[in-house]
C-alpha cells in the first residue's frame, strides 16, 4: 500500500510543470537594424553584428542598445508577457501537475516571452540630424506677443 502511494505521488510530480517542459526556460530572441551590420549590446549579451538571435531566458527583461559608427546609438526596452503556449502549459497543470506545476512553470519562467521579437532598430545617421537641427524654421520679421485678432 505505501509504495502504490508512493508512486501515485511520484508519477503526480512528474506531470507537473507543462509550459517548463514543452517550452523550455531560455528562448530564442532575434535582433534587426536599419542599416545592418550595427553591434547590439545588453546585461552582458553582445552581437558583434547585426542581424542576429541569442538564446535568452525566458523570464529576462533587459534594454538592447543598438549602435553603429555614424550614427546615433538606440536603446530598445524588452519585456515579457504570458504567452499563449505558456498559458496553455500552465492551464494544463491545472488539470494534471496542480500547484507544483504551477509553482515550477511560475518560478522558470517558462510561460513568458519576449517583445518585441524581432526587436529592431532603425538608425538615424549623424549628419542626417544636424542637418535637421540647420533646417529649424526662424520666425521672419518681429514676433508681436500681444497681438490680438481685430474685428
Amino acid at each position: 500500500m505505501r509504495v502504490a502511494t508512493c508512486t501515485m505521488i511520484l508519477a503526480s510530480l512528474s506531470l507537473g510543470a507543462c509550459a517548463t517542459v514543452t517550452r523550455g526556460t531560455t528562448a530564442q530572441v532575434t535582433f534587426t537594424s536599419e542599416p545592418p551590420a550595427a553591434m547590439r549590446t545588453s546585461t552582458g549579451l553582445t552581437c558583434p553584428t547585426t542581424p542576429c538571435t541569442l538564446e535568452i531566458g525566458r523570464k529576462a527583461e533587459f534594454v538592447a542598445t543598438f549602435s553603429q559608427p555614424g550614427y546615433h546609438s538606440q536603446d530598445v526596452a524588452v519585456q515579457t508577457r504570458v504567452a499563449g503556449g505558456g498559458a496553455a502549459g500552465f492551464a494544463g497543470n491545472v488539470l494534471v501537475g496542480g500547484l507544483v506545476g504551477m509553482a515550477v512553470d511560475a518560478s522558470t519562467g517558462s510561460t513568458l516571452e519576449h517583445y518585441p521579437n524581432p526587436v529592431h532598430a532603425s538608425l538615424v545617421p549623424l549628419a542626417l540630424s544636424k542637418n535637421r537641427a540647420r533646417k529649424q524654421p526662424q520666425p521672419k520679421g518681429p514676433v508681436r506677443e500681444d497681438a490680438s485678432p481685430t474685428s
